[in-house]
């Protein structure tokens, strides 16, 4: 059993070496690798980019052929098995699509097929800009903080800081939405310079917000109220008087006075003043001798006071 897994293996080994030559003893193609020479897939306009493709093993020359989205690039001929160099310009957003490569030599006429590649087109973030719905607080207040950048590839992500100090974890948005943390202002020392940076798959990109500060909200005395309150009542009390002395303070102080003239005159008819100059009391008398004199009193409203006419 142990001598027929021997003859197995090498009758395998043997078919593997038969594989990798030809007739003529020359070694066949192998699969050959793409890759980024930048390291990494993600790209942005205008940029420049090198793509190299190699095949490790196989009978030079080898011819390499470059392909996105299975239409032809750029060909390349090696004639040992150095790796070939594709050099790109991202001019669009069709330029970050699928790339294979073919390598292919004149042993058999046969070829063979790359891994593919997809880069990923990322936009510089824009500078955020970190704001609140309100810049007063008060101890003992919750307030909130938010932060977001216009532009930029997403996922972008976002920390907040009071001072150099972090005061959040970092917060990962995959939508174009604000960043929003709650805080609670419990002493003055949370009345500091608040800032936040973003941050996305872009190289060497990261940017910090404009500086935030709470400001102390200035508290209401509760005496204002009541010292309004009193001054309102005090005007209408004022308006109220003005009001009332032509209406009811001046007719009765005329009537008052004219009461007293009267009393001082020893007059009680209820007359008009406008007949005063024409009324006037008779009073009977009895007939007299001769050569007697006779008293009676005359009153004329107008002068308010009595004559007496001799007859």
């Amino acid at each position: 059993m142990f001598f027929l897994t021997i003859l197995l293996f090498s009758y395998l080994q043997m078919s593997h070496q038969i594989q990798k030559t030809t007739a003529n003893g020359k070694e066949m193609l192998s699969n050959p690798r793409l890759m980024s020479v930048q390291r990494t897939l993600n790209v942005v306009m205008n940029e420049n980019v090198s793509l190299s493709c190699h095949a490790d093993s196989g009978s030079p020359p080898v011819t390499y052929t470059l392909f996105k989205h299975n239409q032809k690039v750029s060909t390349l001929n090696r004639p040992d098995l150095t790796p070939a160099l594709f050099n790109l310009t991202i001019n669009s957003a069709s330029d970050v699509g699928e790339y294979k490569c073919k390598a292919e030599n004149k042993v058999s006429g046969g070829w063979k097929y790359s891994n593919s590649l997809n880069f990923t087109l990322v936009e510089p973030i824009s500078k955020p800009v970190l704001s609140s719905p309100t810049s007063q607080a008060k101890k003992g207040q919750n307030v909130t903080l938010s932060c977001l950048s216009e532009n930029g590839s997403l996922p972008i992500t976002y920390i907040f800081f009071k001072g150099k100090q972090n005061i959040s974890p970092p917060v990962k948005m995959h939508k174009r939405e604000a960043a929003v943390i709650f805080l609670y202002i419990s002493s003055s020392s949370d009345f500091g310079t608040y800032k936040c940076r973003a941050e996305n798959s872009f190289r060497n990109n990261t940017k910090y917000s404009n500086s935030f500060n709470f400001t102390l909200a200035e508290e209401k005395s509760h005496s204002q109220p009541l010292i309004i309150s009193l001054g309102l009542i005090l005007l209408l009390f004022i308006i109220g008087f003005a009001l009332a002395i032509p209406f009811f303070i001046i007719p009765s102080y005329k009537a008052k006075k004219f009461k007293s003239t009267r009393s001082s005159t020893g007059l009680t008819s209820p007359v008009n003043a406008e007949d005063a100059e024409s009324y006037v009391i008779y009073t009977e008398i009895e007939p007299v001798k001769s050569e007697e004199y006779v008293n009676f009193p005359v009153i004329r409203r107008e002068d308010e006071k009595g004559e007496n006419l001799n007859l």
